[in-house]
């Protein structure tokens, strides 16, 4: 259980085997409990497949967002598609529209690695697609890909691999269709969720979505920024903290925690408790969940959870009630 006496600390974006991290959700949270956080959102890319197992491992003292990373296609300054993550919390699951998306995106994300496995596999690189398959989690991506790299002995590490054959610049890369970032936020809401765009100035990953767009996006039920980030200079977090007091959005700030593949340490950077409260007021999908001595789970009204749930055909977790 967590027992540290200090500030409250909250980290709402990390990602576990259920998509790209190297813990399983059970890890994830015995991570959490370690590095003293008090609130965890778990928020795999386009699935909530790592849901169940998380909320089986709470221990009592921490609480747990359940919450997803969405892949979006936003637009930059010039008007061009440009890669957006859009992090969506406290979503009902099984809101019909939103669920049948998320298939969409894993099946997107499943076509994308065959083909640039494919494609070097046909460059004589010892990647074999289904081997990748295997070894890869309940959804797949690039650093999948760039672990199989490492292993095979082609990169030395993750980071050499995106900066390499896995780069949007690299003859490998492969496009995938991405929700519009629009139809996102509008899903999230439907689903009672609350949409907070992940690392929106993280210049290290490409191109940015333009601000233009985060406003437009405010008017039609964008909820909050992520601000504080690993991938964020000095000069952008103050960007975006400005903008968020503009445009009265919830400012949040998150670890982005993977595991192993990336060195940044779980509750690095962290949200501030009224942004959390704010976040929780906003949503009626699923609640926050705790783990109280004794065999259920609670959520924030003190309701007790019962230990069962099920499970759709894609792998989803449906509402726990």
């Amino acid at each position: 259980m967590t027992c540290h006496t200090g500030p409250v600390r909250i980290d709402l974006h990390t990602h576990s085997t259920a998509s790209d991290g190297t813990d399983s959700p059970t890890e994830l949270v015995q991570a959490a409990v370690r590095a003293d956080v008090d609130v965890l959102a778990i928020t795999d890319h386009d699935t909530t497949a790592g849901w169940a197992e998380a909320a089986a491992a709470l221990p009592s003292g921490l609480r747990l967002v359940r919450g997803m990373e969405m892949s979006c296609e936003g637009r930059d300054e010039d008007g061009r598609p440009v890669a957006v993550h859009l992090l969506a919390y406290l979503f009902d699951p099984t809101a019909r529209e939103f669920a049948n998306e998320r298939e969409r995106l894993r099946g997107e994300r499943v076509a994308r690695l065959r083909a640039m496995a494919t494609k070097m596999a046909a460059d004589g690189l010892p990647i074999d697609f289904d081997a990748v398959m295997a070894d890869a989690g309940q959804v797949v991506g690039r650093p999948h890909l760039a672990r199989a790299l490492v292993e095979a002995g082609v990169v030395s590490s993750v980071d050499e691999a995106f900066a390499g054959p896995l780069s949007v610049r690299s003859p490998y890369y492969v496009e995938k269709e991405d929700t519009p970032l629009e139809r996102a936020v509008e899903m999230v809401n439907a689903a009672g969720g609350v949409s907070v765009i992940a690392h929106a100035r993280a210049r290290s990953r490409g191109r940015l979505v333009a601000l233009d767009s985060i406003r437009e996006l405010a008017d039609r039920g964008l909820a909050g920024l992520e601000v504080d980030h690993p991938d964020h200079g000095g000069s952008d977090v103050d960007l975006l903290r400005s903008l968020a007091t503009e445009l009265d959005l919830i400012v949040t700030g998150s670890s982005d925690y993977h595991g192993t593949n990336k060195t940044i340490e779980l509750g690095q950077y962290t949200t501030a408790p009224e942004s959390f409260d704010a976040i929780v007021a906003r949503a009626s999908g699923v609640p926050v969940l705790s783990a109280p001595p004794g065999d259920a789970m609670t959520v924030e009204d003190g309701t007790a959870v019962e230990d069962g749930t099920t499970q759709e055909a894609t792998g989803d977790l449906r509402r726990i009630r």
